[in-house]
């Protein structure tokens, strides 16, 4: 991706398209599994841990990745598809998780079912986490 088209992608998401932003956001890019925060910062050391958290965090609220609870202890973060925004975030899909090498991946393919709560429930988030081997670990 161009800095052009990274800066662009930013201010689609009306974030403010700064030096470490546009980095990270190439990074995340190029990166085919989630991404914890410990791993980001291993990658951009020496870059300092709090810039990398507030960046995550902004691009979380304005709909620019979505975060991934996949039981590993710490939230992974994936960029969302094109269509999500401020006002609507979709990330209603399938997360897979590897047991062997520890990757957590979209699997936007696949949605998670229509699911029929008892009446006077009130849905506010669903999540579907598959674990097992991965494709990488399998061969």
């Amino acid at each position: 991706m161009t800095n052009e088209a990274l800066e662009q992608r930013l201010l689609k998401h009306q974030i403010k398209p700064t030096a470490m932003r546009m980095l990270v956001l190439n990074h995340l890019n190029k990166t085919s599994a989630a991404i914890s925060l410990k791993a980001l910062y291993d990658d951009f050391y020496p870059a300092d841990r709090i810039t990398l958290y507030r960046t995550l965090k902004i691009f979380e609220e304005k709909g620019l990745v979505h975060s991934i609870d996949d039981g590993s202890g710490a939230p992974k973060f994936a960029l969302c598809e094109a269509a999500c925004d401020v006002k609507e975030h979709n990330d209603s899909h399938i997360h897979f998780h590897c047991e062997k090498c520890n990757k957590t991946y979209c699997l936007q393919k696949f949605d998670i079912p229509d699911i029929h709560l008892p009446k006077r429930f009130i849905q506010k988030e669903v999540n579907l986490l598959v674990n097992g081997i991965c494709d990488q670990c399998a061969a």
